[in-house]
C-alpha cells in the first residue's frame, strides 16, 4: 500500500456507526481514542513500549500489556507487565509476568487472564510435529500456558499446553519456525468460564472446557491463513481474521478475509474479501470487532488501516493510523502498524460523560 493519505479518508455519515475508535500503535508509546472525523479527543501515554495493544473497561480506564526486558527472548508480541490506567492516565492495577505475551482479557468476575510462555524440556519438544528443523532453542520448544489471576494478582486457574493438549495431533505449519508452539495470539472467554484460543501456526481454533481443559470444540484449516483475533458474537457464532499467509503449497495467499463461523456446522455464514484479494491483506497481527449496527470495524494491522464495513461488504469508514514510529532500534522499524483497534459508542460505560463537549 502506497500511503498517499493519511488520517481520516473516507465517512459515511448516514451509514458509518457513530463512536470513538481507540487504538495504540506497535512501538508507539502512546493510545488514542479518535472520533469519526479522525481527531484525537484522548490519549494516554504508556509507561513503556506496548505489548501489543490496550483497550477500555467499562469503569473507563484502560488495561494494556507493556514490554518487559526479563522474560524469554527472540519472540515476537512480548508483553511482561499488565497495567490497568485511570483516565487521567494513573496506574490503578498492575501485575507482572515477564512471560506474558499477545492477548489478555479483564474478565467479569474482575479476575484477568492473560497469554504466557514456557521453556518445554526437550522430551516435550520433541513431541511437535511440522516446522523448519533447526529453529529450535538448542533443541527446546517455547510452548504456552493461559493463567487467570485474581485482582490481588493470585493464580486461580491455569492450562498448559505441554500437559493439556494432544501436542502430536496439532503439527506446525512446514515452512513455520519450531522456535514455539504454536504462536497463539488470542484468548476468547467463553460462557462456561473457558477460553476460545486461535493458534497461529497451525491454522487451529479451540475452545477449552474449564473443568477437563480439553478441547470441547475445534477447527483447524489451512485456509484461515495464520489466523488472529477470534471473538465470540451475541449470536453465538465467531469472527476471526484470516490472514491468508501460507494457505497454498507452502506460499502466500496474498488475500486476508474476515470470517463468521457458525460453531454447530463449521460453516462461513459470513465473510469480508475483496476482489482482487490483495486490496485487503495483512499477513501478521490485525482483527475485527463486529458492531451493533451490524457492521464490523476491521483493523489491517500491517499497513495501520482501520475501516469499517456494512454487512453487505461496502465501506463506510476508513482511517489510516497517522502515528509512524521511529526507526531505530529502541522504537521499532518506522511502521504505523496496529494490532487491534476498537469502537465505543459515545453512551457506552466506557466512554459516558468522560469526553465532555467532544460527544
Amino acid at each position: 500500500m502506497l500511503y498517499e493519505k493519511t488520517g481520516l479518508t473516507r465517512h459515511d455519515t448516514e451509514r458509518a456507526t457513530p463512536g470513538f475508535t481507540l487504538f495504540s500503535p506497535l512501538f508507539l508509546r502512546k493510545t488514542f481514542l479518535i472520533d469519526m472525523a479522525g481527531k484525537v479527543v484522548h490519549e494516554w501515554i504508556l509507561p513503556g513500549a506496548p505489548g501489543n495493544y490496550a483497550y477500555l473497561l467499562p469503569s473507563g480506564n484502560l488495561l494494556a500489556a507493556i514490554q518487559t526486558d526479563e522474560g524469554p527472548k527472540g519472540l515476537n508480541a512480548k508483553g511482561g507487565r499488565l497495567i490497568e490506567l485511570d483516565w487521567q492516565g494513573n496506574i490503578v492495577w498492575e501485575y507482572i509476568d515477564h512471560a506474558q505475551h499477545h492477548d489478555f482479557r479483564r474478565l467479569a468476575n474482575g479476575n484477568t487472564a492473560y497469554l504466557g510462555w514456557e521453556l518445554w524440556s526437550e522430551e516435550t519438544s520433541a513431541r511437535v510435529g511440522g516446522g523448519r528443523a533447526g529453529t529450535e532453542h538448542h533443541g527446546r520448544i517455547f510452548g504456552d500456558y493461559i493463567r487467570e489471576v485474581d485482582p490481588n494478582g493470585s493464580t486461580v486457574w491455569e492450562w498448559h499446553a505441554q500437559t493439556d493438549m494432544e501436542i502430536e495431533k496439532y503439527p506446525l505449519c512446514t515452512i513455520c519456525s519450531r522456535a514455539e508452539y504454536a504462536h497463539p495470539n488470542a484468548i476468547c472467554p467463553m460462557p462456561d468460564g473457558g477460553y476460545m484460543v486461535s493458534w497461529r501456526t497451525n491454522h487451529l481454533i479451540a475452545w477449552i472446557d474449564r473443568e477437563t481443559r480439553k478441547f470441547k470444540w475445534e477447527m483447524m484449516d489451512m485456509q484461515f491463513g495464520h489466523q488472529h483475533d477470534v471473538q465470540l458474537l451475541d449470536n453465538g457464532n465467531i469472527t476471526l481474521f484470516a490472514n491468508g499467509e501460507h494457505t497454498g503449497n507452502g506460499g502466500p495467499r496474498t488475500g486476508s478475509r474476515i470470517l463468521e463461523i457458525e460453531l454447530a456446522s463449521k460453516k462461513t455464514v459470513w465473510e469480508f474479501k475483496t476482489t482482487p484479494p490483495h486490496l485487503f491483506f495483512s499477513p501478521y497481527i490485525s482483527g475485527a470487532q463486529r458492531l451493533p449496527s451490524g457492521n464490523t470495524l476491521i483493523c489491517e494491522g500491517l499497513w495501520g488501516r482501520l475501516f469499517e464495513v456494512t454487512p453487505a461488504g461496502e465501506m463506510v469508514w476508513n482511517f489510516i493510523n497517522p502515528f509512524f514510529v521511529p526507526n531505530d532500534a529502541k522504537q521499532g522499524p518506522g511502521t504505523n502498524s496496529v494490532f487491534r483497534a476498537y469502537r465505543y459508542a459515545a453512551d457506552s460505560p466506557e466512554i459516558r460523560g468522560r469526553l465532555g463537549s467532544a460527544q
